[in-house]
């Protein structure tokens, strides 16, 4: 699984990498120069996409949580809700690293999948109709945090290598995606360590603390 996954390039990339290559070979059988040179800068396109390097374990206290993805924080709201009661939006271009990274020591309660489209984030639609995941993740102390992963446009799919009722470590592999909004949903007892623009990083960035 990808959690596992120690190479350079993440396994959520290796069909697509693998097919450009395969093409990059044909040009070159058939001397098809331009086509090679194209070929040849799509995979190395890919690879910076769907690379993943490994991330300094740097130590929080117990009860921290930290960032699941790459990105900047577009927001941080109060919300009105039976079990949480802030949400964090964190946006991720094809810049950023796409490698998702379990936010706590937990165990996976919810995930679901929706399949649809991959409309630009700024479209009135785009919320309710593009794919999408929620993972709910709740620690030894019944902790919950929500996390869900919403496509913008994107050439490539959601990938979650995780299982409902897994025990994760936190800064676990769990998934990828690439350019996508995140939103982590925190309850009342949780103590928020970021702001609006900053720059994050997943298993690197503290969200902040229950308390």
């Amino acid at each position: 699984m990808m959690r596992s996954n120690l190479l350079p390039i993440s396994q959520a990339g290796f069909k697509t990498i693998g097919c450009a290559l395969g093409l990059f070979v044909l040009s070159v059988v058939f001397d098809f120069d331009f086509f090679s040179f194209i070929f040849l800068v799509l995979i190395a396109i890919l690879i910076f996409i769907y690379r993943n390097p490994e991330r300094e374990m740097i130590v929080f206290q117990n009860h921290s949580v930290l960032s699941p993805v790459d990105g900047k924080v577009l927001s941080i709201e109060n919300i009105e809700d039976s079990e949480y009661a802030y949400k964090v939006t964190v946006d991720s271009t094809y810049a950023d690293v796409g490698v998702l990274r379990v936010p706590m020591n937990s165990s996976v309660k919810e995930i679901a999948i929706v399949k649809g489209s991959k409309l630009a984030h700024n479209s009135t639609v785009a919320a309710k109709i593009n794919e999408n995941c929620t993972l709910v993740f709740e620690d030894s102390s019944l902790n919950r945090v929500k996390v869900t992963h919403l496509l913008k446009q994107s050439f490539a799919d959601i990938c979650i290598t995780s299982t409902k009722s897994q025990d994760l470590l936190q800064t676990t592999r769990y998934g990828f995606m690439t350019n996508g909004i995140t939103t982590i949903y925190l309850p009342q007892n949780f103590r928020v360590n970021v702001s609006v623009g900053n720059d994050i990083m997943g298993s690197e960035t503290l969200i902040g603390y229950f308390s």
